[in-house]
């Protein structure tokens, strides 16, 4: 199945530089320059050059240490999940899991939006290290924020039910993982430029069936999902390709090679011009 923050990182509101007050920070030394860090990340992210991020994010990780700026820091670590789980770095993962639970504490962010948001990053990390039931308990604490302080249609809900689905199906509870990719497709079909996370959502309907001994379902979840990513409307940038790439063995998988190879020549001819 694929995991959405393989190719979408969530942001929460610490990333765009703007100062908060928390009795917190009166030790730091200083601020490293959150939102100009994040814009070079996700250069290097749009041309899939995972190494190049890397040493970028661990670099400012370790500034920010230095300076005691915990916002920072955490706005640094929640990126580091992400990438830590793309690169298969389990113990890496583990450790900034850890370090981000620890600074949502320090700036007391346990029931904000911001909060949630790494939650679910961090939950979503432990599900791809094979800890799925034991992220469930973060899953429902990033719900229960979201549902208290978002509106329903909120497309951050659409990638909530898409990974805490996928962390569902790990622990066998298929029933409730379809609920939640249903309950994602609502969000997503009235999200703008939302066609490639529906599409996400669709393919791991296909998995999930397969999953669950419901293979006569598979055939339409698949449909649906090459029709939304071919589709005029789709901005074809970074993060499209990387949904192609990531879209491209699931069909492959399920006996579709010549849409996979369509995907992959694709993904490739837009990194090429990023």
């Amino acid at each position: 199945m694929i995991d959405e923050f393989d190719y979408k990182e969530p942001r929460c509101t610490l990333c765009d530089g703007k100062e908060f007050y928390n009795p917190e920070l009166s030790g730091a030394k200083g601020r490293i320059p959150v939102k100009r860090v994040i814009e070079k990340a996700d250069g290097y992210f749009n041309k899939n050059d995972l190494a190049g991020a890397k040493r970028h994010l661990e670099y400012w990780e370790k500034e920010a240490k230095e300076l005691n700026d915990n916002s920072g820091e955490l706005s640094i670590v929640d990126e580091l999940l992400g990438l830590y789980r793309k690169n298969g770095e389990k113990e890496n993962a583990l450790r900034v899991i850890e370090r981000a639970i620890i600074l949502i504490d320090n700036l007391q962010l346990q029931n904000t939006v911001s909060g949630a948001t790494i939650y679910l990053n961090a939950a979503t990390t432990m599900k791809a290290f094979g800890k799925a039931k034991d992220a469930i308990p973060l899953y429902g604490k990033a719900l229960k924020i979201y549902s208290e302080n978002l509106e329903e249609t909120d497309v951050r809900f659409g990638g909530f039910y898409n990974n805490y689905a996928l962390a569902l199906t790990d622990a066998g509870e298929y029933d409730k993982a379809e609920e939640c990719y249903f309950n994602a497709v609502k969000v997503m079909e009235k999200a703008e430029n939302g066609k490639p996370d529906l599409a996400i959502t669709y393919v791991n309907l296909a998995h999930l069936y397969e999953t669950a001994g419901k293979s006569d379902k598979i055939t339409d979840c698949l449909f649906k999902a090459y029709g939304l990513l071919n589709d005029e409307e789709n901005v074809k940038n970074g993060y499209f390709a990387y949904v192609l790439s990531k879209c491209a063995p699931s069909f492959k998988y399920f006996g579709y090679g010549k849409i996979a190879s369509d995907f992959e020549k694709e993904s490739t001819e837009i990194y090429e011009r990023s």
